[in-house]
This record gives C-alpha cells, structure tokens and sequence, in this order.
C-alpha cells in the first residue's frame, strides 16, 4: 500500500481535513456523556427545568456542530478517496499498456482487468473509511476511557480490562483474515477468467454442444469462491458478537459497580450514566472499527496486487544488446536479424533458434512454414512486441530495443492474425493507422486494401458504423479494413500476418497485386499458408519447428529446399505428378 500514496499527492490537503474534522466530532460527541449527567444529577435532582432547558439546547449545538463536522470530513474523504482511485486507475492502465507482450502474457488479461476494476473499488473504499474512521474510532475508545477515568477512577478499571480483551479480538481476526482475502481475489481472477473464456468462445461451445460442460466448470469456480467467502466471512463475522460480548460484561459490571457505589453515596446516578454511556460509545466505535478493520484488511490485500502488476517491468527476458561493428566501409542493411533466438516465458523449448537474415529497404519478403513453425513469433520481433532472448534485430544498424517505442511503432504497420476492429465508425478505424489521415488517403488505403465495396455498401460510407470487435462485418471484411488501417499509417515496413486467410483466391490476387505498388518504398512482410500468397515475393523465408530451412525465390527454393517444396506441392498435387513425370 505504501507505493500506492504517491498517488495522493495532490490530496494532501483533503487527507488532512478529513480527520481532523472527525476529530472534532468525536470531541463533542465525548463531551455529551458528562452533560447528560449534569442534567441528571443537577437538572432533574433539583427540578431545575431552567437549566434542563439550558443543557438540552447545549446538547442540540454539540448534535448540530458534530453533524456539520461529520458532513465536512465525509467530503473531503470522499474526494479525497476518488480522486486517488482515478489517478491509480489511469497510472495502471497506462502501465498495463506500457508492457510488452511477454509480461502481458504472464499477468494475463483476465487478472488485469480485476485489478483494474474489483480491486482498485476496493482500495478506493479502504482509503475513504481510514480517512473518516481510522482517527475517529481509536480516539472515541480512548478518550472514553479517560473521561470514564475522570468520572471515577474504580469503576474505570473495568475500561482498562475491557480494551485489551477487545484490541487481541480485533487485531487477531485481522491477522486471521487478510491471507484469507488474497485468495479470496485470486479465485475471483479464476472466475472472471472462466467469464470472459466462455464468452469470447461461445459460438464454439455452442458448436461442439459443450454447454452443459462449461456451466459445470464455472459452477465448480464459484462454489470454490462462494466457500472461500463464507469461510472468511465467517471469521470476520465473528468479531461483532465476540465484541458485544466483552462490552456488554464490561457494562453488566459496570451497573453493579455503580450501584453500590451509588448506594453508598461514593458516585452519583448521573455518573453512572455517563459511564454506561461511555461504554455504549466504546460499543459502536468498536462495531465500526471491526468494519473498517474488515475493509481495510480487503482493500490492503487488493493494494498489493495492485502494486505487483506496477512492479512488472519489461526488458526481464532480454539478452544483452550486441555491439557487433562493421568493416569500413560497410553499409548496413535495411533490417537484420543477427543469429536471433527468442523463448517465452515460462517456455520449456524455444519458439526461434538461430534465426540469420537480411533486408533491404523496399523488399518483399514472404514467409510461410507449418502451423507452429514460428512464423508470428518472427515477425512480431521487428516491432519489439517481444525481445530476442539471443541475438539481436537491428533497423538501419541499430539494435531495435535502443530504439524509442514510439520511434519504433511509429515506421511500422501491423496487420495481426486475428483481425481485431474497435466500436466507432470506418473513419475512426482508419485513423488508429494516422489520425490525421485525409479522406483522400483513406479512400487510397481503402482501395489498396480491397475493401471499397466494404465501405460503399455500408450506409453512411466513412461513417458507417462498426459494432465491437467488427461482429457487424464478414471476416473477410474486417480483414480489409485491418489492412487499409495499417495501410493508412504509410509505414515504412508493412507486416501481413496471414491477414488474407479470410479472402477468396480472387479478392487475394486482387490484393497482393494492390501491394505491388507499394513495392520499393514499403518494406513488406506476408506471413501466409498459401504458397501463392508469397509465390512472387522477393525473397521467401521457410521456417521448421522453429529454425530456418531456407531462403531465397521461389524458383530456388523449389531446387533446394525439401520442406518448402512439401508444402507447395501439398497445395498443388497436380505441380508434383508434372514434376515427377518430367523425372525432377
């Protein structure tokens, strides 16, 4: 929780306001006790209704002087406390949105989105009621007991027993139960993860017919969640009865006490009174205090885990960058990977080995291999969404992790595998890619791509509106309009993972000779399974379980490469019966 103040910085002075002013709302309140008694033992004794009038009107201006000191102090917490949970929000996403794809996918998204939300509401109420309560309480239960000593120091020992009793309740069922709310959490994480699975994948369910499974499954994680709740509910629940207990004794001897001190004259009705009400006070506070100390205990078990996600830092799995010079004279390619390596965390193999090529600025590059071959772990490299664990990628000759993100990301346009579109509209799609795109260079990345029937069919043009992740489009035309989105940006390296699996042969010629136009001033990278796709491409990079099994044209690798020509003849069976009657 430590960590996490920084972010109430700018709230200093509300923090300090709130408990202050409750400070001196429990001053009145502590002060209403020995009035009762003075009209007890003064007022109603003497049947002086003048001075019951007097003290009653006294007893309104503390009730009205508390109640605005108690309204005062709630806002500045309040505010105080919000203000806090929004700054936490903003720095965690941007945090979250800072890392890359490695710790991404050891934190997962599911307990991201937890910690963005249940924990961070519930650090936010920790900090709201410590503001109000964590002062108020302790001095209410303390300057109880003073005043009671001020009272009558004999019956006041029963406070000094009563207190200890409650603070080894108190601070035991604390102890006890922040372990027990960690976990608490991280079988909400297992829900929320089994949650947002089923949804994303619920036409698969539906087509394996899997439900009944699956309700099993999250039947299974919320009985495990509901159990753990009850049990530590349980245990906190244990802390009102056990408190009302020990104070309700301590008042049942505190009546006895005063009694016969009252019988003998050593202690008035009034002060006996003002002790029961003492101890009443002590009661409530104490209530309250078990309550904070419950909410509390949650909010520093969720602070944690709020801090453990800040603590990430990237670059964890990084090699050492490679300063490898060149012969003078030596011009550096355009990109280079220099005997790249990359294994994910927590991996038992690598996804790369070894991995040796060159690029000049302008080339079409393909690359194709087997389901698994590393073929996305490749080009995900090039914009740094993962670093090489050996070796290094280097743009111009400069090691990429010592480019800028910004820099970087900036050169280049991804179209991902699986194609991903936001709610808005065609327009504010396009502009992730530039935003400051003209219509004119829309309508020309639009075209590029193949996706002007997408865009004129659709009511409003530009305008038209795309529903959550493109579920109002066709595959294949969320696959366009990903490409015109990256196509827009005019990157100076274009990578196509398998961005036309969605596409019919014809619309897929259609485009790859689009790209053709880009060629010379847009490095260009086509990860596809169709040998077709990258059949023309400048240079073709095979990959096998990892490792490179060849490079070069088409036409060499056809001479040369085994594995290259498995696939293509696969593709093309017909190809492989001319070849084997020409006796090649």
């Amino acid at each position: 929780m430590k960590k996490l103040l920084k972010y109430l910085a700018d709230y200093k002075k509300e923090t300090v306001l709130a408990p202050l002013f409750k400070l001196l709302e429990a001053g009145f309140e502590l002060l209403v006790p020995l009035v009762v008694a003075s009209i007890i033992d003064r007022g109603i004794a003497d049947r002086d209704m003048g001075y019951i009038g007097r003290m009653g009107l006294v007893l309104v201006l503390l009730a009205v002087v508390g109640l605005a000191a108690s309204v005062t102090a709630q806002y500045f917490a309040a505010k105080a406390a919000v203000g806090f949970s929004t700054k936490l929000r903003q720095a965690l996403f941007d945090h979250i949105m800072s890392l890359d794809f490695t710790n991404m996918d050891k934190a997962g998204t599911s307990a991201m989105i937890t910690r963005m939300t249940s924990d961070i509401n519930q650090v936010q109420s920790g900090v709201n009621l410590v503001l109000r309560l964590f002062l108020r309480s302790p001095v209410i239960v303390f300057g109880a007991t003073i005043m009671a000593f001020t009272v009558d120091g004999k019956s006041a020992l029963i406070f000094a027993v009563a207190l200890p009793l409650l603070a080894v309740v108190v601070f035991g069922v604390m102890v006890w139960t922040m372990p027990l709310y960690k976990k608490v959490q991280a079988g909400l994480d297992r829900v929320l993860g089994l949650t947002r699975e089923n949804l994303t994948g619920v036409r698969v369910i539906r087509a394996f017919h899997r439900e009944a499974l699956e309700e099993e499954r999250f039947r299974e994680a919320t009985k495990d969640l509901a159990a753990s709740q009850v049990f530590v509910g349980k245990i906190s629940a244990m802390m009102n009865p056990v408190t009302y207990v020990i104070v309700n004794g301590a008042v049942m001897a505190l009546l006895y006490t005063g009694a016969l001190q009252v019988n003998v004259g050593t202690l008035t009705q009034g002060e006996v009174v003002a002790l029961v009400n003492y101890m009443s006070q002590i009661l409530v506070e104490l209530v309250k205090l078990a309550n904070l100390i419950i909410t509390v205990t949650k909010a520093l078990a969720c602070a944690d885990r709020v801090a453990g996600v800040l603590e990430i830092r990237n670059g964890e799995q990084t090699a050492e960058l490679s300063r490898k010079s060149r012969p003078d004279g030596e011009t550096a390619p355009f990109l280079e990977f220099d005997h790249v390596s990359l294994t994910y965390a927590q991996a038992g193999a690598e996804a790369l080995h070894d991995i040796c090529f060159t690029v000049n600025r302008g080339e079409t590059v393909g690359i194709i291999g087997g389901t698994g071959s590393g073929k996305t772990s490749l080009i995900h490299l090039i914009p740094g969404f993962y670093p090489a664990t050996e070796g290094a990628v280097r743009l111009e000759g400069q090691d990429i992790r010592e480019i800028s993100e910004d820099k970087l990301r900036s050169r280049v346009g991804v179209v991902p595998q699986k194609a991903v579109l936001f709610k808005g509209t065609v327009r504010s799609n396009l502009q992730w890619g530039r935003p400051d795109a003209s219509e004119e260079e829309m309508w020309e990345a639009i075209d590029l791509a193949q996706a002007r029937e997408v865009v004129e069919g659709k009511a409003g043009g530009l305008d038209a509106e795309i529903a959550q992740g493109g579920s109002n489009l066709s595959g294949g035309q969320r696959q366009r309009l990903t490409i015109a989105r990256a196509l827009v940006r005019r990157p100076e390296i274009l990578i196509l993972d398998d961005s036309a699996s969605a596409l019919d042969y014809a619309t897929d010629a259609k485009l790859r000779q689009a790209l053709q136009s880009l060629k010379g001033k847009t490095t260009t990278f086509l990860v596809s399974q169709r040998a077709s796709s990258i059949r023309h491409a400048d240079r073709i990079i095979v990959l096998d379980d990892g490792e490179m099994a060849g490079i070069g044209t088409h036409e060499e690798l056809m001479e040369t490469c085994s594995v290259y020509q498995e696939i293509y003849f696969s593709q093309y069976p017909e190809e492989q019966k001319k070849a084997v009657s020409e006796g090649k």
